[in-house]
């Protein structure tokens, strides 16, 4: 018993920490020998189609459509697509006004990924650019995004997704932070080999190796980069390239994305049981599951296991590490309980933001898997709301 409580501790300390200290050893070793990473040139940039899907958008489209004009690129080189299936709002005769964008509409909701697909068939440029229709990019986000395909090696690059965190934040302000430290992991994977998939609020792909995913891909933009990886190219994180987007506009409504997530990350791990065993993937297996499978897995769980079997050790067999260990652990989940109660009574403690976010994303993974596992994951796209 006391064995199965430190590997579970272990486990749970490597997959939230400990893998963070291993990247930042082995990206200092590598400089060692090959030096920091030189940023790739700006010349002889391709061409590329930036392609925005947006379901019943109308209260952002047009901030939308207005920053995406203005993003620098060559505009020789640059074209706009906007998919707008299934929108029952004004959004598709907000951006037929626009003679700059090509607008691709029908009345028929089959979800994200199928209009996606079906505007892939029509591009011709080298490179696609996807973005989200309720996040905003900065200027130069195109660019920075392009000149890493100078590199044959590169064959897709994701962006940065920043959340926006004001003053009167709840505890969704919690995502903010959970993301910071998630581009910083995100920035040394790309250092040391590639980015185990992209955020679908703004990552590019090679055109010609964009391969579609099942119609019932739950999280689509990351099969569509993982595939890529599987062949062999490596998907770059470029964090000067950045969409900004509110936090959600609830905890509940962040609740539901989580779950959502959470379920299309159990459905990715089946289909792309072939990264779990490193014979021909290595270092790309090695990343994957330490930095995606196990959150989407097992973690949880053992959150919950290492808790029992503490109490159950200090009970049986009293030690002093296993009675700290025990008060950190009833600590942490309290001032999360006290969050939830916060929270709920819409009182803003900010001390208690990351405990509760925390075990909220871990309790999202059990109802996603749960879900998945029951077959209740619409392939409808439902966006979460967010602040205004």
């Amino acid at each position: 018993m006391e064995l199965l409580f430190w590997i579970s501790l272990l486990l749970i300390f490597y997959t939230y920490l400990g893998y963070g200290l291993v990247l930042y050893v082995m990206i200092k070793i590598k400089r060692l020998f090959v030096g920091k990473p030189i940023p790739p040139s700006e010349d002889n940039l391709p061409s590329l189609t930036v392609i925005v899907a947006a379901y019943n958008e109308q209260d952002f489209i047009e901030q939308k459509i207005s920053n995406t004009l203005q993003l620098a690129y060559p505009q020789d080189k640059v074209k706009y697509v906007f998919v707008t299936d299934g929108s029952t709002d004004a959004t598709p005769q907000i951006v037929a006004k626009y003679p700059q964008i090509q607008l691709l509409h029908s009345n028929e909701r089959k979800g994200k990924i199928a209009a996606m697909h079906r505007t892939m068939q029509q591009i011709t440029t080298e490179v696609v650019v996807f973005t989200d229709a309720n996040t905003f990019l900065n200027k130069q986000a195109l660019i920075k995004l392009s000149r890493h395909y100078a590199n044959p090696k590169v064959g897709a690059v994701s962006g940065e997704k920043r959340v926006q965190i004001d003053e009167s934040a709840d505890a969704t302000a919690g995502e903010g932070m959970y993301w910071k430290y998630e581009s910083k992991l995100k920035t040394w994977d790309s250092e040391l080999y590639s980015v185990v998939g992209a955020a679908g609020e703004l990552f590019s792909v090679k055109t010609a190796l964009y391969q579609p995913v099942p119609p019932n891909a739950v999280i689509d933009d990351f099969m569509i980069s993982m595939l890529i990886a599987k062949k062999g190219y490596k998907i770059v994180y470029e964090p000067d390239a950045y969409a900004s987007e509110n936090t959600s506009e609830n905890v509940g409504e962040e609740l539901k994305r989580k779950i959502r997530i959470a379920a299309g990350g159990l459905q990715s791990i089946i289909w792309l049981k072939d990264l779990l065993l490193p014979i021909e993937y290595p270092l790309l297996s090695f990343q994957y599951i330490s930095h995606r499978v196990l959150r989407w897995t097992i973690t949880p769980y053992l959150m919950i296991l290492a808790f029992v079997l503490n109490w159950m050790l200090v009970f049986s067999q009293p030690q002093l590490i296993l009675e700290l260990l025990l008060a950190a652990q009833v600590a942490f989940y309290g001032m999360a309980l006290l969050g939830w109660f916060f929270e709920s009574r819409q009182v803003k403690v900010k001390l208690l933001f990351i405990p509760f976010y925390f075990c909220m994303m871990n309790y999202a993974v059990m109802a996603g898997i749960s879900r998945y596992l029951k077959g209740n994951q619409s392939v409808l796209w439902e966006k979460a709301g967010r602040k205004k």
